[in-house]
């Protein structure tokens, strides 16, 4: 299946090593090992991204970019075939192929707070060193992916139209979640507000979207790409602190081990903000903590609409799976919540 694809890079499958890479949940992945060098193929997953070849202009119109303005940034755009493409089309799949990174490596979790740091203080960067780059440019390459608006009326449209057994059974959760409401408004707001800036945001800032130095555990770059888009500094920024300030990552059922660790939001912060804070607004840095609840609020519902809709979106390994993440996140959000005085006073004295 593969022999064509590596064909049009030049590559003779026979003589290349060919296995498995990763954990993603999204795309399916290789890494190549030939002559050559050392290479990762993807398969881009179309039931997520229904046109491939937006997400390829973007990377295109990026790498263009950097190379004419910030040459040494490390930017692992797709590499192109013998035709100067920078894609393949098989069997009506499309599949890019990347360079392999030597000496680099992902984590699935922020363990220590330094980690934090340098994650954090990579997808500032991107966004920093796009700042001369037209973000209306980029294709949307996934619609409607942090409108928390819209995230809302659809729980809402899965109240009346969902599983009522199961409407019953997260009485407790529906009900907290529409008590935050507030959340949803503040959203508006900001869309709404001059102040905040349209920027480049990766808006899937987790850690394992960061590439670290094996030898001195330094960010090298971010990576995972497909969901560049036009944004708020929000969505990163939230999405840093929904998954690095707790112990207990959104699949944990121990609800006691969620805790929000204000040494890593110490770090985020720092890393963030050491690289982008000059480039915000005051009226945008106001909504730095506001960043966490929009992103916990946002996940936790879209566990529950989707558990109260049959599990139609998320995969599943037992029956009320999503209920339990989404309970994860509500807990998450509570304690956020209940520190929020205390990490302004932490922002406050970063900022001061």
């Amino acid at each position: 299946m593969l022999g064509p694809v590596l064909a049009a890079y030049g590559l003779d499958d026979s003589k290349c090593s060919i296995t498995p890479f990763g954990n993603g949940l999204i795309n399916h992945t290789w890494k190549i090992i030939s002559a050559d060098g050392e290479f990762l193929l993807q398969k881009i997953n179309q039931q997520v991204f229904r046109k491939p070849e937006d997400i390829l202009d973007n990377c295109r119109m990026l790498s263009k970019y950097f190379k004419a303005n910030y040459p040494d940034y490390l930017f692992i755009a797709p590499l192109q075939t013998t035709t100067g493409m920078n894609f393949v089309l098989s069997a009506d799949q499309y599949f890019r192929l990347f360079p392999f990174v030597t000496g680099s490596y992902s984590r699935d979790e922020a363990d220590r707070p330094g980690l934090a740091f340098e994650a954090s203080k990579q997808f500032a960067r991107f966004t920093r060193l796009l700042s001369g780059f037209d973000p209306r440019q980029l294709h949307i390459t996934l619609p409607d992916f942090h409108n928390l608006t819209l995230r809302f009326k659809q729980f809402d449209a899965a109240l009346i139209n969902g599983n009522k057994k199961r409407i019953s059974d997260s009485k407790e959760s529906i009900s907290f979640l529409k008590e935050q409401e507030s959340i949803v408004r503040i959203f508006e707001e900001i869309k709404k507000n001059p102040s905040f800036s349209i920027r480049v945001i990766h808006h899937d800032s987790k850690i394992n979207n960061v590439l670290f130095d094996r030898n001195n555990e330094r960010g090298l770059c971010i990576i995972d790409l497909d969901t560049i888009m036009p944004g708020y500094y929000i969505s990163d920024v939230g999405d840093m602190l929904r998954t690095y300030i707790s112990p207990a990552g959104e699949e944990e059922s121990d609800f006691n081990k969620i805790e929000v660790r204000e040494e890593y939001f110490n770090e985020i912060v720092a890393g963030y903000l050491g690289e982008l804070e000059s480039g915000l607004s005051k009226e945008e840095l106001k909504y730095f903590i506001y960043a966490g609840k929009f992103a916990i609020y946002m996940q936790a519902l879209r566990f529950l609409t989707d558990f109260i809709s049959d599990d139609t979106y998320y995969s599943i390994q037992y029956e009320s799976q999503n209920l339990i993440r989404a309970g994860n996140q509500i807990v998450l959000l509570k304690k956020f919540m209940e520190k929020e005085k205390r990490l302004n006073e932490l922002l406050n004295r970063f900022l001061s």
